[in-house]
């Protein structure tokens, strides 16, 4: 059976299905950047996409391996979680975070995209309970700051997402580190967020390894503020979708 006429006998108007196939590939395919990248080990990871008009979000089914994943494979959620029937992947158990995901989305409407790692570096931040500073320029353009850390808590229900929520609200970064377990980012859309799990990595990895040969230094506030800014609205061409989104 197709996917539009899946959506259609679940009442999804033509837009919205032809967004949910957007957003099935787009999450799809980007599953494929953490592991290009390193920041995930056997099927560890998630990555999520809010779809775009609708109460909806696609994220990965859980304990599938990365070479098996296919758009017609992710999972169709609304926003308190709970996976869509009749949907291509419903047969199929959503990711174990998919409730702290869903969080996000209810409580960050400006989200569109939600990511999960077990990077290593990162992780080793995580692990110590300690917020990455801010002392590199890669890290003042992407992040605003220091990347902070949140709560501890138990992967199933919603207190990871709760944690993140509380974490993020009024913060610049667009990641956090969960106590002892790992990197959450978020972003306008899903490549957003990936680009952040990128990032984070990098810089936790950088930031290790200048702290090991030396004490570290601080960027002056004013100059991550104005860093920030420019990377944010200036940096780029004057059609890049980052831009745009960061921006909008």
């Amino acid at each position: 059976m197709s996917g539009t006429n899946d959506g259609v006998r679940q009442g999804f108007t033509p837009d919205v299905e032809a967004a949910i196939a957007r957003v099935r590939t787009e999450v799809a395919k980007l599953h494929g950047e953490l592991t290009r990248y390193g920041l995930v080990v056997w099927t560890g990871g998630n990555v999520s996409g809010r779809v775009p008009g609708a109460e909806l979000f696609v994220i990965k089914p859980s304990g599938v391996s990365y070479d098996d994943l296919a758009p017609e494979n992710m999972i169709l959620c609304d926003l308190d979680g709970n996976v869509i029937p009749g949907t291509p992947g419903a047969d199929r158990a959503p990711s174990s975070d998919t409730a702290a995901h869903a969080y996000v989305y209810r409580n960050m409407p400006e989200v569109g995209g939600v990511v999960h790692t077990h990077s290593t570096y990162a992780v080793a931040w995580a692990a110590r309970n300690e917020e990455i500073p801010c002392v590199i320029t890669a890290m003042a353009d992407e992040f605003g700051g220091p990347i902070p850390v949140g709560p501890f808590a138990i992967i199933g229900d919603d207190s990871i997402g709760r944690g993140i929520v509380e974490t993020l609200s009024g913060h610049r970064s667009r990641a956090v580190l969960m106590a002892n377990h790992g990197p959450f980012t978020i972003g306008a859309s899903a490549k957003d967020a990936v680009k952040a799990a990128v990032m984070v990595e990098d810089v936790a990895r950088t930031v290790h390894l200048a702290r090991e040969a030396g004490p570290l230094v601080p960027i002056p506030q004013d100059a991550i503020d104005w860093l920030y800014d420019r990377y944010q609205n200036v940096y780029g061409q004057a059609n890049d979708t980052r831009r745009k989104e960061a921006t909008a």
